[in-house]
């Protein structure tokens, strides 16, 4: 089962909001949302809001706990780009892009797989290692590289 949540519009640059989700992607949900309470930055709060809706969903529409949940995905796109402009000298303007994000998150159920698989896995037989080729050298050969090198 997947659970979904989004968060649309966040006025904040994509890429502040990747450096928070860079660091919780691997995680189990449990440990996404410690790590996320730690970090220092204005985008794991974003990003903490979305966990903590997402295991709403999963709580009251399916009775899913979070330990029984893992990170599938975790997407920040680019949202709508507000374009302003700053008045300066000479009746002229600099333009100003202020940059919002979509937060996508997505939640997939922990299904454990029963103990009798795991212990039928077949394993390879290990390669033997390949043998390589020397070169034998002469006499002569070598005193030709003596003899360029001086």
């Amino acid at each position: 089962m997947i659970i979904r949540a989004v968060q649309k519009n966040t006025r904040q640059t994509p890429r502040k909001i990747r450096f928070a989700a860079d660091a919780v992607r691997g995680l189990s949900v449990e440990q996404a949302l410690r790590q996320l309470a730690v970090i220092e930055r204005r985008s794991a709060v974003v990003l903490l809001k979305v966990f903590r809706q997402a295991l709403a969903n999963a709580q009251h529409n399916h009775n899913i706990t979070a330990d029984q949940l893992k990170i599938k995905s975790l997407q920040i796109n680019e949202g709508p780009r507000y374009k302003r402009f700053r008045a300066v000298s000479r009746g002229r303007a600099h333009s100003i892009v202020k940059l919002a994000s979509h937060v996508v998150l997505e939640l997939e159920e922990i299904v454990e797989k029963p103990a009798t698989e795991a212990k039928e896995a077949k394993v390879a037989p290990a390669k033997k290692p390949r043998k390589t080729a020397v070169k034998k050298v002469t006499t002569k050969q070598k005193s030709r590289v003596k003899s360029k090198r001086v």
